[in-house]
């Protein structure tokens, strides 16, 4: 079990890997982001999803826009106008702390302990390493999920090259992904790997993830002819759960700022010499490119059927 700070834009998938890390890590705090929803929006939905499974964590708010990007739009049409599938009735309030601040503060009163999971757009990461580099060093590690590296065809599911959270903000993507943090990235090469069925989700007898997966199920069928999702973000707890299952290539990483590849992730395929070299300076990260999905997913629903 570790201690993490669960950084996430809370959609649906976000709330399938909250459940997950809230039976197997010691969550010191819920930083939210813009993403899925609003940021305000973001804090509700944490609030809301905490009480629902009985977290008891703070909850921070956290970046409303890109560092350098004007987009506004959000994922209603896969998780709701709300995020959580507009599911349930949401009496909390936008109020909270300031996420940027208990990230640096936290790593600081307990260097080389916390774990960073971040499910969203990584502004709040970029932030934070920004106006404080120092903790760059004290961070235990940095889990995302994020980026598309093409394996099996997987290369972006908001453009053909890019995935969501990356695309929300690549210049923060950019900055956190080429900088000294120790990064691992669960992209959609093995994030689309891992699909559960509504079947499933109904068997585990949780009415909230239930509840709130009704309106991605119906779009997911509609639109591939499968009642069931990708468990993208809960991979990430996945990894800390069980890194053995899963395959992975050290490599620094770049992410494409503008243009139509605008979101892209890159990772350096040669060694040969060239006159301009992107990754020139960059840290080498740790890529998961393959993964065992039948393990990945039996210990995900062991987990929270045993711990319900």
């Amino acid at each position: 079990m570790r201690k993490i700070i669960f950084d996430t834009d809370i959609g649906v998938d976000d709330a399938f890997a909250l459940a997950y890390a809230s039976k197997t890590q010691d969550i010191l705090g819920i930083t939210t982001v813009f993403g899925n929803v609003a940021v305000g929006q973001a804090v509700k939905n944490a609030k809301l999803f905490s009480r629902q499974i009985g977290l008891n964590a703070p909850i921070f708010r956290g970046c409303s826009r890109p560092l350098g990007l004007s987009q506004v739009t959000n994922a209603a049409t896969v998780h709701g106008d709300d995020g959580l599938g507009d599911a349930l009735a949401n009496p909390f309030d936008e109020e909270a702390d300031n996420a940027v601040s208990f990230i640096i503060d936290t790593v600081k009163s307990l260097p080389g302990e916390v774990t960073l999971v971040a499910i969203g757009p990584l502004t709040n990461i970029a932030t934070a390493i920004n106006i404080a580099p120092e903790i760059i060093p004290l961070v235990k590690e940095l889990v995302i999920m994020g980026g598309a590296f093409g394996t099996h065809g997987h290369a972006g599911n908001v453009t053909p090259h890019s995935e969501f959270n990356i695309w929300k903000d690549p210049h923060a993507a950019d900055q956190v992904l080429s900088s000294a943090l120790p990064v691992v990235v669960l992209p959609l090469d093995v994030t689309h790997e891992v699909l559960i069925t509504g079947e499933e989700i109904r068997g585990l007898n949780l009415p909230v993830l239930e509840a709130i997966s009704k309106g991605y199920l119906r779009y997911s069928l509609e639109k591939e002819g499968f009642e069931g999702m990708a468990l993208h973000d809960t991979l990430t707890i996945s990894w800390l759960n069980h890194p053995e299952f899963f395959t992975t290539v050290e490599s620094p990483v770049r992410v494409v700022s503008e243009g139509i590849t605008l979101g892209q992730t890159l990772r350096q395929l040669t060694h040969l010499a060239s006159r301009f070299n992107p990754f020139s300076g960059c840290h080498k990260q740790t890529l998961c490119l393959e993964v065992q999905a039948d393990k990945v997913k039996a210990a995900f629903l062991e987990c929270l059927r045993v711990l319900n």
